[in-house]
């Protein structure tokens, strides 16, 4: 039953999400990630993303980022991490823009059958260009929720799909966007376990924007090569 809700709860987002599809900007992205994760004592892990991303059909830089955390299993079903963000943001005919970010978030994951239902929370604050722009030192706050349903097709092959809900809780440079949701990410993919610690996915992503002007919709194709050691 539980199960039945999550599915009905997907299919009401995607409805909700393509009520507002004038004056949209569309591009088509590659996102490619490579994920590594150590384990450092029976609880706590390394966390080390590497992500290139290319926009503009594939044919342009978009931005690079590196994110380094520690991950804490508070219990088999509830996770913890912190982790910190250093992004390039590569913007067509300007210097290129340097982020930092710091990201909080809480994982909650539930197995039943072959099927498994995921909910991640994340809060974020990120700086932009500081010390070189007036607003450098302002903090954009936001928090990300997201919803993914997987089922374990075989012992290697699990296609999953996903939801991402973003709500700007306070961003300086847009104030009037705040405190309300604008960005939704769909998600549909498959992970193939090569080894017990090697797993390789690939995956299509949409982005869509709205309540905001000059709204985005990315289609995005996604590659990525997580190894835990």
């Amino acid at each position: 039953m539980k199960f039945r809700w999550i599915v009905i709860l997907f299919c009401l987002l995607i409805v909700q999400s393509h009520a507002q599809t004038r004056d949209v900007f569309r591009d088509a992205c590659m996102w490619n990630t490579f994920n590594l994760k150590h384990k450092l004592f029976k609880k706590t892990s390394l966390v080390l993303t590497e992500e290139l991303r290319l926009m503009e059909n594939y044919t342009q830089l978009n931005l690079t980022y590196t994110d380094l955390g520690v991950e804490y299993a508070i219990s088999k079903s509830f996770r913890a991490t912190l982790s910190y963000r250093h992004i390039q943001k590569y913007i067509y005919d300007q210097p290129v823009s340097f982020r930092h970010r710091m990201m909080l978030d809480l994982l909650y994951r539930k197995s039943r059958g072959r099927f498994g239902f995921s909910y991640r929370q994340r809060f974020q604050s990120e700086v932009k260009d500081y010390g070189r722009s007036k607003m450098g030192k302002q903090s954009e706050w936001f928090s990300r929720s997201k919803f993914t349903l997987k089922y374990l097709l075989t012992k290697r092959l699990s296609p999953y799909a996903a939801i991402e809900l973003r709500y700007q809780i306070r961003d300086p440079r847009n104030p009037r966007y705040d405190r309300a949701f604008h960005r939704n990410r769909y998600q549909a993919g498959c992970d193939y376990k090569l080894s017990r610690q090697t797993t390789v996915g690939l995956y299509y992503l949409m982005q869509h924007e709205y309540n905001i002007e000059n709204r985005t919709e990315l289609h995005v194709l996604g590659v990525e090569f997580s190894f835990d050691f």
